[in-house]
C-alpha cells in the first residue's frame, strides 16, 4: 500500500504542494500515453501501404489494443487498490515502452496485431493506478480540478504527437519512430516513480462519512453498483468522439483532402492543443459551480458539440473542417469532469482504483468500437458517414446526462454482506 504519514504533519500548504506535484507528474505520464496512441493513427497510412491493408484492417490495429486494454481495466483497479499507485505505474510505463519498440520490429500484419494486444495488457494497468494516485494525494474539494489537468494531457499528447511524430515519420519511417518513442516512455516511467509524493491520510483524501449514504464501501460493492455502471456507460458514449477523431482525422486529411503528412500533422494538432485549456477549465468549473448539477453542464455542452460536428462534416474546405473540429473538441473537452467529477469525489480512497477501473472499462469499449465502426463506414459509404457516427454518440451523451446521479446523496451502494468490511 502507499506510504502515509501522520495527519497532524499535513499543513494546508503541504497538502496543496502534494496535489500540484502529483498533477504535474501525471500530466507527463499521460502525455506519453496519448502520444503513443495518436502515433498509431499517424502511422496507419504508412503501415497500411506496407502491408496492403484496408481501412477496416487498419482500424483493427487500434481496436485490438483497445479490446485488451478494456479487459484489463477492472483487474487493474483491484491491483491499484491492493498495491497503491507508484509500483504499478512504473511497471506499466516501462512495459509499454518495450512494446512500443517491438511495434517497430513487426514483420507481418499478424505480428503487429499480437504486439498491439500485448501492449494493451501492460498499458491497461495504468489508468486505474493514475486515478488512484490522484485520489491518494488530493482532497475531494480540489480533485476534479487536479484530475481535469491530468486528463488535459490527452490534448497535450494528441496535440504534440502530430508535430513530433509527423516529421519523425517522414525522416526515419514508422518503424524507427516507434523506437524513439519507446526510449522517451522508459525515461518518463523512472521519473514518475522517483518524484511522486507520499499519499495523504485517508481522513484528508475522502469525504466525511456523514456526507455519503454508505460510510464504508467494499470493492465488491463498487463492482456491483448500478450507479458506477451508469457512469461507465456514460464514459463509453462520450469517449467515442475522442477515439474516433484520433484514429481517423489524420487519414481523412491525407486521403480526402490530399494534404501532405507534415500538413496533416499540423492541422491534426490544432484541435488537440486547444482542448488542453478547455479540459482544465472544465475541471475548475465542475469543482466551483456544477459539482451537484452535472446534467445542466454536460447536456448543453454535448448538444453544442453535435451541432459543431455537423458543420465539420459538411465543411467545404480543409480550413473550415479544421475550424469546426477544433471548436467541437474544445467545447466537448469541458465536459470531461462532468463524467468523472462525482465518482471521484464520492468514492473512498481505498476503493478508487476499482471504481475508476470499472469506469475506464466503459471508456475502452468506445476505443474498441469506434475505430472499426468508423473504418467500416468509411469503406462502405464515406468519411462523412464515419464522422456522422460521432454525431449520433454525442447526442446520446446529451440524453444520458439526465440519467446519472447528480449529488453525493444520490450516489448509493448496496449494503455490504454481514461481518465484511472493505475487501
Amino acid at each position: 500500500m502507499a506510504t502515509v504519514v501522520k495527519e497532524d504533519t499535513w499543513t494546508a500548504r503541504r497538502v496543496n504542494r502534494t496535489a500540484v506535484i502529483t498533477m504535474v507528474v501525471m500530466v507527463f505520464a499521460w502525455s506519453v500515453d496519448y502520444i503513443d496512441r495518436f502515433s498509431m493513427g499517424m502511422a496507419l497510412p504508412m503501415i497500411g501501404a506496407e502491408f496492403d491493408l484496408s481501412k477496416t484492417e487498419q482500424g483493427w490495429l487500434v481496436t485490438v489494443f483497445a479490446l485488451v486494454y478494456m479487459v484489463c481495466q477492472i483487474p487493474a483497479g483491484f491491483l491499484a487498490d491492493r498495491y497503491g499507485s507508484r509500483g504499478p505505474m512504473l511497471v506499466t510505463l516501462l512495459l509499454w515502452s518495450a512494446f512500443t519498440a517491438m511495434t517497430g520490429m513487426a514483420g507481418t500484419f499478424g505480428a503487429l496485431l499480437v504486439i498491439r494486444g500485448l501492449f494493451g495488457v501492460c498499458q491497461g494497468l495504468f489508468p486505474a493506478a493514475s486515478f488512484k494516485a490522484i485520489a491518494e494525494r488530493t482532497t475531494p474539494a480540489n480533485r476534479a480540478t487536479v484530475t481535469g489537468v491530468m486528463l488535459s494531457a490527452g490534448g497535450i499528447g494528441a496535440g504534440l504527437a502530430p508535430l513530433i511524430v509527423g516529421p519523425l515519420l517522414m525522416a526515419v519511417g514508422w518503424r524507427h519512430t516507434f523506437f524513439w518513442m519507446a526510449g522517451v516512455g522508459a525515461l518518463i516511467g523512472v521519473v514518475v516513480w522517483a518524484i511522486l509524493p507520499k499519499a495523504l491520510p485517508e481522513s484528508l483524501s475522502s469525504l466525511p462519512r456523514d456526507e455519503v449514504r454508505t460510510p464504508e464501501v467494499s470493492r465488491k460493492q463498487v463492482l456491483k453498483s448500478p450507479v458506477i455502471w451508469k457512469f461507465t456507460l456514460l464514459f463509453c458514449v462520450t469517449n467515442m468522439l475522442n477515439y474516433g477523431m484520433i484514429t481517423w482525422v489524420p487519414s481523412y486529411l491525407l486521403e480526402a483532402r490530399g494534404l501532405s503528412l507534415s500538413q496533416t500533422g499540423v492541422l491534426a494538432a490544432i484541435p488537440m492543443l486547444v482542448s488542453i485549456g478547455t479540459t482544465i477549465l472544465g475541471g475548475w468549473l465542475f469543482d466551483r459551480y456544477f459539482h451537484d448539477r452535472g446534467r445542466w453542464y454536460l447536456g448543453p455542452i454535448a448538444l453544442v458539440t453535435a451541432v459543431l460536428l455537423t458543420l465539420m462534416v459538411t465543411a467545404d474546405s480543409t480550413a473550415e473542417f479544421t475550424l469546426y473540429e477544433t471548436l467541437a473538441l474544445a467545447v466537448f473537452g469541458m465536459a470531461t469532469m462532468a463524467v468523472f467529477g462525482l465518482p471521484l469525489k464520492v468514492l473512498p480512497t481505498a476503493v478508487t482504483g476499482i471504481g475508476m477501473g470499472v469506469m475506464n472499462f466503459g471508456g475502452q469499449v468506445a476505443g474498441a468500437v469506434a475505430p472499426v465502426a468508423m473504418g467500416w463506414l468509411a469503406d462502405a459509404f464515406s468519411y462523412a458517414a464515419a464522422f456522422g457516427f460521432l454525431i449520433g454518440t454525442t447526442l446520446i451523451a446529451a440524453a444520458m446526462a439526465f440519467w446519472v446521479p447528480q449529488t453525493p446523496a444520490q450516489f448509493t451502494f448496496s449494503p455490504a454482506s454481514p461481518s465484511k468490511g472493505v475487501s
